[in-house]
Protein backbone atom coordinates (compact mmCIF):
# COMPACT_ATOMS: atom_id res chain seq x y z
CA UNK A 1 0.00 0.00 0.00
CA UNK A 2 1.20 3.09 -1.14
CA UNK A 3 1.76 6.38 1.88
CA UNK A 4 -0.98 8.75 -0.16
CA UNK A 5 -3.06 5.44 0.31
CA UNK A 6 -2.55 5.10 3.75
CA UNK A 7 -3.19 8.79 4.42
CA UNK A 8 -6.48 8.60 2.71
CA UNK A 9 -7.89 5.86 4.25
CA UNK A 10 -6.78 6.83 8.08
CA UNK A 11 -8.19 10.29 7.13
CA UNK A 12 -11.18 8.14 5.77
CA UNK A 13 -11.94 6.03 8.98
CA UNK A 14 -11.09 9.60 11.18
CA UNK A 15 -14.27 11.30 9.16
CA UNK A 16 -16.59 8.09 9.07
CA UNK A 17 -16.17 7.93 13.05
CA UNK A 18 -16.81 11.35 12.95
CA UNK A 19 -20.99 10.75 13.04
CA UNK A 20 -20.52 8.25 16.10
CA UNK A 21 -18.45 10.19 18.35
CA UNK A 22 -19.79 12.55 21.17
CA UNK A 23 -18.97 15.83 20.74
CA UNK A 24 -22.14 17.67 22.41
CA UNK A 25 -22.26 20.02 24.90
CA UNK A 26 -24.99 19.33 26.27
CA UNK A 27 -26.76 22.83 26.79
CA UNK A 28 -23.01 23.46 28.50
CA UNK A 29 -21.90 27.46 27.82
CA UNK A 30 -18.32 27.34 27.78
CA UNK A 31 -17.98 30.94 27.11
CA UNK A 32 -18.53 32.16 30.76
CA UNK A 33 -16.25 29.38 32.10
CA UNK A 34 -13.29 30.41 29.37
CA UNK A 35 -13.75 33.60 30.31
CA UNK A 36 -13.19 32.72 33.98
CA UNK A 37 -10.30 31.19 33.04
CA UNK A 38 -8.84 33.04 31.37
CA UNK A 39 -9.01 36.19 33.74
CA UNK A 40 -7.44 33.50 36.66
CA UNK A 41 -4.54 32.17 33.89
CA UNK A 42 -3.70 36.21 33.18
CA UNK A 43 -3.09 37.02 37.08
CA UNK A 44 -1.33 33.73 38.19
CA UNK A 45 -1.60 34.22 42.27
CA UNK A 46 1.45 32.23 43.33
CA UNK A 47 0.88 33.78 46.95
CA UNK A 48 -1.95 30.83 47.38
CA UNK A 49 0.17 28.25 46.59
CA UNK A 50 1.52 27.55 49.95
CA UNK A 51 3.14 24.37 49.47
CA UNK A 52 4.22 24.69 45.68
CA UNK A 53 7.77 23.95 46.27
CA UNK A 54 7.18 20.30 47.85
CA UNK A 55 4.90 19.59 45.73
CA UNK A 56 7.42 20.32 42.72
CA UNK A 57 9.84 18.39 44.67
CA UNK A 58 7.74 15.47 45.17
CA UNK A 59 6.82 15.48 41.31
CA UNK A 60 10.40 15.45 40.73
CA UNK A 61 11.01 12.85 43.10
CA UNK A 62 8.59 10.59 41.88
CA UNK A 63 9.27 10.55 38.42
CA UNK A 64 13.62 10.36 39.07
CA UNK A 65 13.20 6.84 41.24
CA UNK A 66 10.32 5.78 38.95
CA UNK A 67 12.36 6.62 35.46
CA UNK A 68 15.57 5.22 37.50
CA UNK A 69 14.02 1.97 38.19
CA UNK A 70 12.06 1.69 35.02
CA UNK A 71 15.58 2.22 32.92
CA UNK A 72 17.81 -0.08 35.25
CA UNK A 73 15.42 -3.18 34.74
CA UNK A 74 14.92 -2.22 31.25
CA UNK A 75 18.32 -2.32 30.80
CA UNK A 76 18.96 -5.51 32.29
CA UNK A 77 15.93 -7.09 29.49
CA UNK A 78 17.31 -5.04 26.96
CA UNK A 79 20.10 -7.72 25.97
CA UNK A 80 16.82 -10.77 25.88
CA UNK A 81 14.02 -8.61 24.40
CA UNK A 82 14.53 -11.21 21.39
CA UNK A 83 12.94 -13.94 23.23
CA UNK A 84 9.45 -13.90 22.97
CA UNK A 85 8.75 -14.54 27.08
CA UNK A 86 10.73 -11.45 27.65
CA UNK A 87 8.62 -9.49 24.65
CA UNK A 88 5.70 -10.55 25.63
CA UNK A 89 5.96 -9.57 29.36
CA UNK A 90 7.21 -6.09 28.00
CA UNK A 91 4.32 -5.71 25.63
CA UNK A 92 2.45 -6.36 28.45
CA UNK A 93 3.93 -3.63 31.21
CA UNK A 94 3.70 -0.96 28.80
CA UNK A 95 0.40 -1.47 27.46
CA UNK A 96 -0.82 -0.30 30.70
CA UNK A 97 -1.34 3.34 31.51
CA UNK A 98 0.72 4.55 34.73
CA UNK A 99 -2.60 5.76 35.95
CA UNK A 100 -4.12 1.92 35.85
CA UNK A 101 -1.30 0.24 37.21
CA UNK A 102 -1.71 3.69 40.06
CA UNK A 103 -5.19 2.57 40.64
CA UNK A 104 -4.26 -1.50 41.27
CA UNK A 105 -1.30 -0.40 43.18
CA UNK A 106 -2.90 1.41 45.15
CA UNK A 107 -5.44 -1.77 46.45
CA UNK A 108 -2.21 -3.47 47.52
CA UNK A 109 0.05 -0.74 48.76
CA UNK A 110 -2.68 2.57 49.25
CA UNK A 111 -1.34 6.13 48.64
CA UNK A 112 2.42 5.40 48.96
CA UNK A 113 5.42 6.33 47.94
CA UNK A 114 5.67 2.59 46.26
CA UNK A 115 2.32 3.52 44.17
CA UNK A 116 3.63 6.59 42.71
CA UNK A 117 7.41 4.75 41.77
CA UNK A 118 5.84 1.29 40.72
CA UNK A 119 3.24 2.82 38.68
CA UNK A 120 6.11 4.94 36.42
CA UNK A 121 8.68 2.22 36.59
CA UNK A 122 6.34 -0.76 35.54
CA UNK A 123 5.42 0.51 31.92
CA UNK A 124 9.17 2.46 32.09
CA UNK A 125 10.83 -0.98 32.39
CA UNK A 126 8.62 -2.74 29.48
CA UNK A 127 9.29 0.98 27.00
CA UNK A 128 12.83 0.90 27.70
CA UNK A 129 13.54 -2.67 27.42
CA UNK A 130 12.66 -2.17 23.93
CA UNK A 131 14.34 1.15 23.03
CA UNK A 132 17.73 -0.03 24.44
CA UNK A 133 17.38 -3.23 22.50
CA UNK A 134 16.46 -1.26 19.37
CA UNK A 135 19.79 0.85 20.60
CA UNK A 136 22.09 -2.33 20.87
CA UNK A 137 20.69 -3.80 17.96
CA UNK A 138 21.84 -0.73 15.71
CA UNK A 139 24.91 -0.40 17.35
CA UNK A 140 28.08 -1.20 15.58
CA UNK A 141 28.10 -5.43 16.19
CA UNK A 142 31.85 -5.96 14.91
CA UNK A 143 33.64 -5.12 18.49
CA UNK A 144 31.80 -8.25 19.80
CA UNK A 145 32.52 -10.13 17.03
CA UNK A 146 35.87 -10.16 17.60
CA UNK A 147 36.41 -11.36 21.04
CA UNK A 148 37.65 -14.26 21.92
CA UNK A 149 34.97 -17.38 21.53
CA UNK A 150 34.96 -18.15 24.70
CA UNK A 151 34.01 -14.71 26.23
CA UNK A 152 31.27 -15.00 28.60
CA UNK A 153 27.84 -13.25 27.56
CA UNK A 154 27.84 -10.46 30.24
CA UNK A 155 31.08 -9.82 29.30
CA UNK A 156 30.37 -9.59 25.87
CA UNK A 157 27.51 -7.46 26.65
CA UNK A 158 29.65 -5.19 29.49
CA UNK A 159 32.28 -4.17 27.56
CA UNK A 160 31.60 -4.73 23.53
CA UNK A 161 27.92 -4.19 23.38
CA UNK A 162 26.68 -1.49 26.08
CA UNK A 163 29.32 0.97 25.65
CA UNK A 164 28.64 1.98 21.84
CA UNK A 165 25.02 2.52 22.58
CA UNK A 166 25.58 4.15 25.96
CA UNK A 167 25.06 7.95 24.43
CA UNK A 168 21.76 6.49 22.62
CA UNK A 169 20.95 5.85 26.19
CA UNK A 170 21.83 8.46 28.22
CA UNK A 171 19.52 10.61 25.63
CA UNK A 172 16.84 8.17 25.50
CA UNK A 173 16.64 8.23 29.42
CA UNK A 174 16.98 12.14 29.83
CA UNK A 175 13.72 12.43 26.95
CA UNK A 176 11.83 9.66 29.45
CA UNK A 177 12.90 11.65 32.50
CA UNK A 178 10.49 14.33 30.78
CA UNK A 179 7.94 11.56 30.00
CA UNK A 180 7.98 10.17 34.07
CA UNK A 181 7.79 13.84 34.99
CA UNK A 182 4.65 14.59 32.69
CA UNK A 183 3.52 11.45 34.20
CA UNK A 184 4.29 11.72 37.90
CA UNK A 185 2.29 14.96 37.74
CA UNK A 186 -1.24 13.29 36.45
CA UNK A 187 -0.18 10.70 39.38
CA UNK A 188 -1.81 13.83 41.36
CA UNK A 189 -5.07 13.44 40.22
CA UNK A 190 -5.26 9.94 41.84
CA UNK A 191 -4.59 11.48 45.19
CA UNK A 192 -0.53 10.95 45.30
CA UNK A 193 0.79 14.62 46.34
CA UNK A 194 2.25 15.95 43.15
CA UNK A 195 1.76 18.83 41.14
CA UNK A 196 -1.81 17.35 39.39
CA UNK A 197 -3.14 16.97 43.08
CA UNK A 198 -2.81 20.90 43.54
CA UNK A 199 -4.36 21.67 40.01
CA UNK A 200 -6.85 19.50 40.76
CA UNK A 201 -8.03 21.08 44.02
CA UNK A 202 -7.69 24.40 42.82
CA UNK A 203 -9.76 23.97 39.60
CA UNK A 204 -12.72 22.38 41.68
CA UNK A 205 -12.59 25.73 44.42
CA UNK A 206 -12.43 27.73 41.21
CA UNK A 207 -9.34 29.45 42.33
CA UNK A 208 -7.78 29.69 38.41
CA UNK A 209 -4.87 31.97 39.56
CA UNK A 210 -3.60 29.67 41.63
CA UNK A 211 -4.08 27.01 39.43
CA UNK A 212 -2.20 29.36 36.89
CA UNK A 213 0.58 29.67 39.03
CA UNK A 214 1.07 25.73 39.15
CA UNK A 215 1.03 25.65 35.77
CA UNK A 216 3.41 28.31 34.93
CA UNK A 217 6.29 26.57 37.18
CA UNK A 218 4.93 22.85 35.97
CA UNK A 219 6.04 24.50 32.67
CA UNK A 220 9.22 25.51 33.59
CA UNK A 221 10.38 22.97 35.61
CA UNK A 222 9.90 20.67 31.83
CA UNK A 223 11.50 23.46 29.89
CA UNK A 224 14.72 23.66 32.06
CA UNK A 225 15.36 20.21 32.60
CA UNK A 226 18.66 19.93 30.41
CA UNK A 227 19.85 22.34 32.71
CA UNK A 228 19.66 20.77 35.83
CA UNK A 229 19.31 17.39 35.02
CA UNK A 230 23.02 16.41 34.45
CA UNK A 231 24.91 13.28 33.48
CA UNK A 232 27.22 14.48 36.50
CA UNK A 233 24.70 14.72 38.75
CA UNK A 234 22.29 11.81 38.25
CA UNK A 235 23.45 9.54 41.31
CA UNK A 236 23.15 12.52 43.41
CA UNK A 237 19.23 13.46 42.23
CA UNK A 238 18.09 9.46 42.45
CA UNK A 239 19.74 9.24 45.93
CA UNK A 240 17.90 12.42 47.18
CA UNK A 241 14.45 11.10 45.23
CA UNK A 242 15.02 8.18 47.58
CA UNK A 243 15.65 9.31 50.57
CA UNK A 244 13.04 11.88 50.15
CA UNK A 245 9.93 9.50 49.29
CA UNK A 246 11.16 6.94 52.28
CA UNK A 247 10.30 9.41 54.91
CA UNK A 248 7.42 10.33 52.63
CA UNK A 249 4.16 9.65 55.48
CA UNK A 250 1.51 7.32 53.86
CA UNK A 251 -1.65 5.40 55.37
CA UNK A 252 -1.05 2.01 56.30
CA UNK A 253 -1.97 -1.04 54.95
CA UNK A 254 -3.24 -4.08 56.54
CA UNK A 255 -0.26 -6.89 56.27
CA UNK A 256 -2.40 -8.93 54.12
CA UNK A 257 -3.42 -7.02 51.50
CA UNK A 258 -0.80 -8.06 48.94
CA UNK A 259 -1.80 -12.09 49.48
CA UNK A 260 -5.31 -11.23 49.54
CA UNK A 261 -5.41 -9.04 46.02
CA UNK A 262 -3.81 -12.04 44.47
CA UNK A 263 -5.43 -14.71 46.34
CA UNK A 264 -8.85 -13.57 46.17
CA UNK A 265 -9.35 -10.29 44.39
CA UNK A 266 -8.16 -10.33 40.87
CA UNK A 267 -9.83 -14.04 40.73
CA UNK A 268 -12.71 -14.07 38.68
CA UNK A 269 -15.53 -14.79 40.81
CA UNK A 270 -17.12 -17.62 39.65
CA UNK A 271 -13.69 -19.57 40.16
CA UNK A 272 -13.39 -18.00 43.90
CA UNK A 273 -16.94 -19.74 44.27
CA UNK A 274 -15.86 -22.61 43.08
CA UNK A 275 -17.90 -22.50 39.64
CA UNK A 276 -16.66 -23.93 36.33
CA UNK A 277 -15.36 -23.22 32.90
CA UNK A 278 -19.21 -22.65 32.26
CA UNK A 279 -19.44 -20.09 34.98
CA UNK A 280 -17.03 -18.22 33.96
CA UNK A 281 -18.23 -18.25 30.50
CA UNK A 282 -21.02 -17.14 31.54
CA UNK A 283 -19.93 -14.09 33.94
CA UNK A 284 -17.34 -13.31 31.03
CA UNK A 285 -20.18 -12.49 28.71
CA UNK A 286 -22.45 -10.05 29.86
CA UNK A 287 -18.81 -7.95 30.75
CA UNK A 288 -17.87 -8.98 27.21
CA UNK A 289 -21.25 -7.11 26.10
CA UNK A 290 -21.82 -4.58 27.76
CA UNK A 291 -18.52 -3.28 28.83
CA UNK A 292 -15.55 -4.29 26.29
CA UNK A 293 -16.80 -4.04 23.22
CA UNK A 294 -18.55 -0.40 23.87
CA UNK A 295 -15.37 0.24 25.33
CA UNK A 296 -13.37 -0.60 22.68
CA UNK A 297 -15.27 1.38 20.37
CA UNK A 298 -15.29 4.49 21.82
CA UNK A 299 -11.48 3.83 22.41
CA UNK A 300 -10.86 3.34 18.43
CA UNK A 301 -13.74 6.12 17.72
CA UNK A 302 -12.08 8.51 19.88
CA UNK A 303 -8.26 7.87 18.72
CA UNK A 304 -8.87 7.55 15.35
CA UNK A 305 -10.48 11.27 15.31
CA UNK A 306 -7.56 12.39 17.24
CA UNK A 307 -4.76 10.60 15.61
CA UNK A 308 -6.37 12.01 11.85
CA UNK A 309 -6.88 15.86 14.00
CA UNK A 310 -3.05 14.85 15.04
CA UNK A 311 -1.39 14.46 11.68
CA UNK A 312 -3.36 17.87 10.51
CA UNK A 313 -1.70 20.00 12.96
CA UNK A 314 1.37 18.20 13.04
CA UNK A 315 1.69 18.49 9.11
CA UNK A 316 0.68 22.43 9.13
CA UNK A 317 2.83 23.51 11.89
CA UNK A 318 6.16 22.01 11.81
CA UNK A 319 7.34 25.06 9.50
CA UNK A 320 6.67 27.00 12.84
CA UNK A 321 10.01 26.39 14.18
CA UNK A 322 11.70 26.36 10.76
CA UNK A 323 13.50 29.98 10.65
CA UNK A 324 13.34 30.65 6.96
CA UNK A 325 9.69 29.61 6.92
CA UNK A 326 8.76 31.98 9.90
CA UNK A 327 11.71 33.89 10.47
CA UNK A 328 13.39 34.77 13.99
CA UNK A 329 10.40 36.17 15.71
CA UNK A 330 8.02 33.33 13.96
CA UNK A 331 9.96 30.85 14.97
CA UNK A 332 10.67 31.75 19.13
CA UNK A 333 6.86 32.23 19.11
CA UNK A 334 6.44 28.95 17.15
CA UNK A 335 9.10 26.80 19.68
CA UNK A 336 7.36 28.43 23.00
CA UNK A 337 3.99 27.35 21.54
CA UNK A 338 5.19 23.58 20.48
CA UNK A 339 6.87 23.27 24.35
CA UNK A 340 3.47 24.64 26.51
CA UNK A 341 1.67 22.19 24.38
CA UNK A 342 4.22 19.00 24.37
CA UNK A 343 4.46 19.93 27.96
CA UNK A 344 1.49 18.95 29.28
CA UNK A 345 0.30 15.63 29.36
CA UNK A 346 -2.90 14.60 27.55
CA UNK A 347 -4.53 13.70 30.63
CA UNK A 348 -4.08 17.15 32.54
CA UNK A 349 -4.95 19.47 29.07
CA UNK A 350 -8.46 17.20 28.57
CA UNK A 351 -8.96 17.98 32.47
CA UNK A 352 -8.11 21.61 31.85
CA UNK A 353 -11.17 21.21 28.64
CA UNK A 354 -13.64 18.96 30.71
CA UNK A 355 -13.89 22.28 32.61
CA UNK A 356 -14.78 24.28 29.58
CA UNK A 357 -16.52 22.21 27.59
CA UNK A 358 -17.94 19.84 29.73
CA UNK A 359 -17.92 15.86 29.64
CA UNK A 360 -17.93 14.50 26.21
CA UNK A 361 -15.62 13.23 24.43
CA UNK A 362 -14.49 16.86 22.87
CA UNK A 363 -11.81 17.60 25.59
CA UNK A 364 -9.94 14.10 25.11
CA UNK A 365 -9.69 14.50 21.21
CA UNK A 366 -8.77 17.94 21.57
CA UNK A 367 -6.10 17.10 24.29
CA UNK A 368 -4.90 14.27 22.51
CA UNK A 369 -4.39 16.27 19.51
CA UNK A 370 -3.00 19.51 20.45
CA UNK A 371 -0.27 17.07 22.79
CA UNK A 372 0.41 14.55 19.90
CA UNK A 373 0.60 17.49 17.24
CA UNK A 374 2.92 19.32 19.35
CA UNK A 375 5.64 16.50 19.79
CA UNK A 376 5.35 15.60 15.87
CA UNK A 377 5.82 19.03 14.83
CA UNK A 378 8.08 19.36 16.75
CA UNK A 379 10.14 16.39 15.67
CA UNK A 380 9.71 17.42 11.82
CA UNK A 381 10.61 20.62 12.31
CA UNK A 382 13.75 19.46 13.63
CA UNK A 383 14.26 17.20 10.64
CA UNK A 384 13.43 20.30 8.73
CA UNK A 385 16.12 22.14 10.08
CA UNK A 386 18.55 19.64 9.17
CA UNK A 387 17.79 19.87 5.77
CA UNK A 388 18.32 23.53 5.30
CA UNK A 389 22.18 23.54 4.32
CA UNK A 390 21.61 21.11 1.63
CA UNK A 391 19.26 23.72 -0.06
CA UNK A 392 19.83 25.63 -3.12
CA UNK A 393 20.87 29.06 -2.40
CA UNK A 394 18.06 30.52 -4.67
CA UNK A 395 15.51 28.00 -2.93
CA UNK A 396 12.59 30.16 -1.65
CA UNK A 397 11.43 30.77 1.35
CA UNK A 398 8.30 31.47 3.71
CA UNK A 399 5.22 28.81 2.39
CA UNK A 400 7.00 28.15 -0.91
CA UNK A 401 9.44 26.56 0.87
CA UNK A 402 6.77 24.70 3.54
CA UNK A 403 5.37 23.64 0.42
CA UNK A 404 7.35 22.95 -2.47
CA UNK A 405 10.81 21.86 -0.42
CA UNK A 406 10.26 20.39 3.55
CA UNK A 407 6.48 19.26 3.21
CA UNK A 408 7.41 16.33 0.26
CA UNK A 409 10.58 15.49 1.73
CA UNK A 410 9.29 15.11 5.23
CA UNK A 411 6.32 12.95 4.09
CA UNK A 412 8.23 9.58 4.93
CA UNK A 413 9.49 10.95 8.33
CA UNK A 414 5.56 12.44 9.15
CA UNK A 415 3.80 9.12 8.47
CA UNK A 416 6.13 7.04 10.60
CA UNK A 417 6.26 9.28 13.15
CA UNK A 418 1.82 9.34 13.32
CA UNK A 419 2.42 5.65 12.98
CA UNK A 420 4.74 5.45 15.84
CA UNK A 421 2.31 8.18 18.25
CA UNK A 422 -0.59 5.98 17.28
CA UNK A 423 -0.27 3.53 19.79
CA UNK A 424 0.68 6.29 22.37
CA UNK A 425 -2.70 7.88 21.42
CA UNK A 426 -4.40 4.65 21.82
CA UNK A 427 -3.29 3.86 25.54
CA UNK A 428 -3.96 7.90 26.60
CA UNK A 429 -7.73 7.65 24.80
CA UNK A 430 -8.24 4.69 27.08
CA UNK A 431 -7.16 6.90 29.80
CA UNK A 432 -9.33 9.58 29.20
CA UNK A 433 -12.41 7.48 30.84
CA UNK A 434 -10.91 8.21 34.23
CA UNK A 435 -12.51 11.90 33.20
CA UNK A 436 -15.92 10.33 32.61
CA UNK A 437 -15.25 9.75 28.85
CA UNK A 438 -16.83 6.20 28.06
CA UNK A 439 -13.59 4.83 26.73
CA UNK A 440 -11.60 1.75 28.35
CA UNK A 441 -10.87 3.83 31.36
CA UNK A 442 -14.36 4.70 32.59
CA UNK A 443 -15.22 0.81 33.02
CA UNK A 444 -11.94 0.50 34.55
CA UNK A 445 -12.60 3.24 37.20
CA UNK A 446 -15.70 1.83 37.82
CA UNK A 447 -14.53 -1.90 38.43
CA UNK A 448 -12.34 -0.44 41.24
CA UNK A 449 -14.34 2.09 42.55
CA UNK A 450 -17.18 -1.05 43.09
CA UNK A 451 -13.84 -3.10 44.42
CA UNK A 452 -14.88 -5.51 41.49
CA UNK A 453 -11.41 -5.88 41.03
CA UNK A 454 -11.15 -8.65 38.80
CA UNK A 455 -13.66 -7.12 36.07
CA UNK A 456 -10.89 -4.43 36.47
CA UNK A 457 -8.41 -6.65 35.67
CA UNK A 458 -9.92 -7.94 32.33
CA UNK A 459 -11.13 -5.03 31.15
CA UNK A 460 -6.99 -4.01 31.63
CA UNK A 461 -5.93 -7.35 29.29
CA UNK A 462 -8.80 -5.88 27.29
CA UNK A 463 -7.38 -2.41 26.84
CA UNK A 464 -3.41 -4.35 26.64
CA UNK A 465 -4.36 -6.53 23.83
CA UNK A 466 -6.15 -3.71 21.91
CA UNK A 467 -3.02 -1.84 21.87
CA UNK A 468 -0.23 -4.83 21.23
CA UNK A 469 -2.64 -5.30 17.95
CA UNK A 470 -1.96 -1.69 16.74
CA UNK A 471 1.38 -1.16 17.71
CA UNK A 472 1.65 -4.50 15.50
CA UNK A 473 -0.47 -3.11 12.69
CA UNK A 474 1.66 0.43 13.42
CA UNK A 475 5.34 -1.64 12.62
CA UNK A 476 3.77 -3.33 9.89
CA UNK A 477 2.60 -0.58 8.28
CA UNK A 478 5.64 1.57 8.75
CA UNK A 479 7.85 -1.72 7.77
CA UNK A 480 5.44 -2.35 4.59
CA UNK A 481 5.94 1.57 3.69
CA UNK A 482 9.67 2.06 4.19
CA UNK A 483 9.40 4.90 6.58
CA UNK A 484 11.88 5.35 8.76
CA UNK A 485 13.54 8.05 10.91
CA UNK A 486 16.87 8.88 12.46
CA UNK A 487 17.60 6.80 15.24
CA UNK A 488 17.28 10.23 17.54
CA UNK A 489 14.08 11.23 16.41
CA UNK A 490 12.42 7.61 16.74
CA UNK A 491 13.75 7.59 20.05
CA UNK A 492 12.05 11.27 20.94
CA UNK A 493 8.84 9.89 19.56
CA UNK A 494 8.81 6.15 21.30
Amino acid sequence: MSRPRVVTLFVALGLIALPFADFGLAGHDPTATLMRMLSGFLRPDFGAVESIGRAIWLTLAFAVAGVAAGAGTGLILAPFHHLWPVRALCIALRSVHELFWALMLMQVLGLSPATGVLAIALPYTGIFAKVFAEQLEEADQRPSQVLPPGTDALSRFVFARAPLALASMRHYTLYRLECGMRASAVLGFVGLPTLGFQLDSFFRMGDYGAASAIMICYIALIASIRLWMRPRLVPLWIVAAIATLAVLKSPPMGSGALMRFLGHDIVPAPLREGGDAAALLEWLRPLLTSEILPGLVATLLVAQIALVLTGALAFAGFGLIVPRVTGRVGRAAGHLTLVVLRSFPEYMLAYLFLQVFGPSMLPAVLALALHNGAIIAHLLGREGESLLPSLRRDAPSGLSLWGFELAPRLSGPFIALCLYRWEIILRETAVMGLLGVATLGFYIDSAVAELRLDRAVVLLIATGLMTAAVDTLSRALRHGLGTGLGRRTRDDCC
